[in-house]
């Protein structure tokens, strides 16, 4: 899968990020060497190998649950781009099918 300047730009304007061209052309550049690194490792043969639950040697570690302080809704909503009552509003976002 090859990603152009204008995949960049839609995935950016999804992000609410904002690029100069000389920047969209590092970044296409940069995603390219990434899609491409990513369709070598799915050609890596895994045939034999045991799958790994983590890397880290590690034991689980439980925590009582307990209710703690509450926020209020003003406060959960501080940094909201846009809202609606005690509702975060979105834009809607559906598949062009």
């Amino acid at each position: 899968m090859a990603a152009g300047t204008d995949d960049i730009r839609q995935i950016a304007a999804l992000a609410k990020l904002s690029f100069s061209d000389d920047e969209l052309g590092t970044l296409t550049g940069e995603m390219k060497t990434i899609l491409d690194y990513m369709a070598h490792l799915s050609r890596v043969t895994l045939d034999g190998v045991e799958p790994a639950f983590s890397l880290l040697r590690r034991d689980n570690v439980f925590r009582e649950d307990r209710v703690g302080e509450m926020l209020t809704p003003d406060d959960a909503l501080t940094n909201a781009p846009d809202r609606n009552g005690d509702l975060f509003r979105v834009p809607a976002f559906l598949p062009e099918d």
